[in-house]
């Protein structure tokens, strides 16, 4: 059982799983925007174009408010959507250890600006003579 719960925590936690759950949850809180637009908006213009409706201002007002409330459930979604991701990115990469800066194998020459092996004691491209020091830093 045990085993089985860890291959599923691997699965879920893929990145193209949780970036398909992502996309479905932000496809369905849009929905609800077109839904709203279309309910409010394009419906309401139709009916008084073809005299099927007559509308007043609170009317008006009230389709207004009910598609800013939509977009406003929209964008609340999206972040508390984004916040969980974050939460849950920061939670996957707590138990790593951050990467070792890689050895630095070469330094430049004083003299001629060219890079060079970090031990040399002569620039192999302008054959400067360096001093200990350099050499060793």
């Amino acid at each position: 059982m045990k085993k089985f719960i860890e291959e599923f925590k691997a699965f879920a936690l893929r990145g193209n799983v949780m970036d398909m759950a992502v996309g479905v949850i932000i496809g369905g809180a849009f929905s609800g925007i077109v839904t709203s637009l279309t309910d409010n908006f394009i419906n309401p213009i139709l009916n008084l174009l073809t005299g099927h409706a007559t509308y007043n201002i609170t009317d008006v007002a009230g389709f207004a408010s009910a598609f800013i409330s939509a977009v406003i459930n929209f964008l609340i979604m999206a972040m508390i959507l984004f916040c969980l991701m974050k939460g849950i990115n920061k939670l996957l990469d707590f138990g790593k250890k951050p990467e070792e800066a890689p050895e630095v194998t070469t330094k430049i020459c004083p003299f001629c600006k060219s890079e060079i092996d970090k031990d040399a004691t002569r620039c192999p491209h302008c054959t400067s003579e360096l001093e200990m020091e350099e050499a060793e830093a």
